[in-house]
């Protein structure tokens, strides 16, 4: 199995998605001050995020690049954003 180039079309292995799903949950308690409460609740919404983040990228045939140009705070504004999913800023 050749290693994934750049340019190749957007995959995730489980680690990354997981990494992806920290950071995110991260912004969204940073959002609300980190209280306590609320942890799992950031890491669900962080996953209802990120999932439909890279799905609506592979719609639009976004490529790995282009993610990594943009930075998963951006990314996450970018793609899939809209109603409760505008939350992260």
């Amino acid at each position: 199995m050749q290693p994934e180039r750049a340019d190749s079309a957007l995959t995730l292995s489980a680690e990354e998605r997981h990494e992806m799903i920290a950071v995110a949950a991260y912004y969204l308690a940073e959002q609300r001050g980190f209280p306590g409460e609320g942890a799992m609740d950031d890491w669900v919404h962080a996953e209802h995020q990120i999932d439909r983040m890279v799905e609506r990228m592979r719609h639009d045939g976004a490529n790995r690049r282009a993610l990594e140009r943009v930075g998963l705070r951006n990314a996450l504004k970018l793609w899939g954003q809209d109603g409760e999913d505008a939350q992260v800023s």
